[in-house]
């Protein structure tokens, strides 16, 4: 697989994060930073890692599973690995610009 493929894997793989909410903030995951990486392998599989504002997040089961759902079903995707992690321990700093005025943080 070329570069170029695999970026245009990663830009689908983006849009459909940006669909991915935390039931309880009115922001992405992706523009929450909680996306640390998007690996795009020769073989057409996927490694995320990822993970959450809180340790204790009562919704991280339904996120985790939308998030594995929705990047199986990107094309040129053949298998979605995500993985929780906590380091480095997210922080309000990893919020892009759009996550911080949406939250009110600008």
């Amino acid at each position: 697989m070329t570069q170029e493929e695999k970026t245009k894997i990663e830009e689908r793989i983006v849009d459909v994060l940006r669909t991915v909410y935390d039931p309880e903030i009115p922001v992405n995951i992706y523009e929450l930073g909680l996306i640390y990486k998007i690996d795009v392998k020769d073989n057409h599989d996927v490694d995320v890692d990822m993970t959450f504002t809180a340790p204790s997040c009562p919704a991280a089961d339904f996120i985790l599973e939308d998030v594995r759902q929705k990047v199986d079903a990107v094309e040129g995707v053949a298998n979605a690995n995500i993985h929780l992690v906590f380091e480095p321990v997210w922080d309000q700093s990893m919020m892009s610009e759009e996550a911080r005025v949406e939250l009110g943080f600008d």
